[in-house]
């Protein structure tokens, strides 16, 4: 070989050689790179939400809140049109008014005609047991001289008992007609008034669930019939979100729980408000076999589980909406 020849084959040599150094230093400088870029984890803010909903079905008279509107409790959200419980409404206080007079009657007892009534008859068996009385007597003396017979004797006592039955049961009519109800009675018709008012107030009650109020302040995210539009007995209405009542959950795997503790105070940052704030970890939980976990046994490690971690912030952050990104970094 030439030495011109060698000369271009120590210079191939000389480049491959120069190539693969280039090569080995930036894959290390890479390497090295990745190798202390922080691990990042990523959650979302979330917040609390109830549903606002009405105990009977009805109409959608008027809305008094949309979408985006801050609310506090005890503000009017919206009117449900109802005329059935209305016309039930009629229906209960006609069945008061029915029962409280039968109590009353119950009450004041028999009317001053039945009393004059009872009375007369009172007086009209004592009469006829006077007679009877007289006529028995006669008979029995006449018995005993022998000049009557003992038929004519018989019906002359039973009709003497009989005008003494007719005196007592006038006694007693009389007398129940001065007294009026008993109290079982007089009970019973209370109580009568009683079950009637009741439907009264369980009327009353859903005719106050035609208008549906905020329970807790918060801002309305979803209002879901049109006004028109009829709803169900338990039909949800709207969505409203407590903002005060904030979290962020975070999927962390196990093998970066290593640093995260129930009652651990973190810092994330939040990037849509490019601010950090303090937060407290309150609970962490098994994710389950269904969630996403990372398999190692091929490597002859372990299979890696993923857990919720939820922590809340030390404050109340400002501006802060459902979904947003959180960060952790490690």
């Amino acid at each position: 070989m030439s030495d011109k020849a060698k000369q271009q084959h120590n210079n191939i040599l000389l480049a491959i050689a120069g190539f693969s150094a280039v090569v080995i230093i930036v894959a290390l400088i890479g390497f090295l790179a990745l190798g202390r870029d922080p691990e990042v984890i990523q959650g979302q803010m979330e917040v609390e939400e109830y549903r606002v909903s009405g105990k009977v079905p009805g109409r959608i008279l008027e809305l008094r809140v949309k979408e985006g509107d801050m609310v506090k409790a005890g503000d009017t959200l919206a009117i449900i049109e109802a005329p059935e419980v209305q016309a039930k409404m009629s229906q209960a206080q006609s069945a008061v008014n029915a029962a409280s007079a039968m109590e009353q009657m119950a009450r004041n007892g028999a009317r001053k005609e039945q009393i004059q009534a009872a009375r007369q008859l009172l007086e009209q068996a004592k009469a006829g047991l006077e007679i009877a009385e007289k006529s028995y007597n006669r008979m029995k003396i006449l018995y005993e001289e022998e000049v009557v017979s003992a038929q004519k004797f018989d019906e002359a006592q039973a009709m003497y008992k009989s005008a003494q039955a007719q005196v007592k049961a006038a006694q007693s009519q009389y007398e129940m007609a001065l007294n009026g109800a008993r109290a079982e009675e007089r009970q019973a018709a209370s109580a009568t008034v009683g079950q009637a008012r009741g439907a009264v107030q369980e009327v009353t009650s859903y005719i106050r669930e035609t208008v549906q109020v905020a329970q807790m302040a918060g801002e309305v995210t979803d209002v879901y019939p049109k006004v028109g539009e009829l709803v169900g007995t338990g039909t949800p209405i709207m969505s409203i979100a407590m903002m005060d009542d904030q979290w962020a959950t975070f999927n962390i795997r196990e093998d970066q729980l290593k640093n995260v503790k129930v009652g651990q105070e973190i810092t994330v940052q939040v990037p849509a408000l490019d601010k950090e704030v303090k937060m407290k970890v309150t609970s962490m939980k098994d994710k389950g076999s269904f969630a996403v976990w990372k398999a190692t046994k091929a490597s002859g490690q372990y299979d890696q589980k993923t857990f919720e971690v939820k922590a809340r912030p030390a404050e109340a952050i400002n501006d802060v909406r459902p979904g947003m990104s959180v960060i952790l970094k490690k």
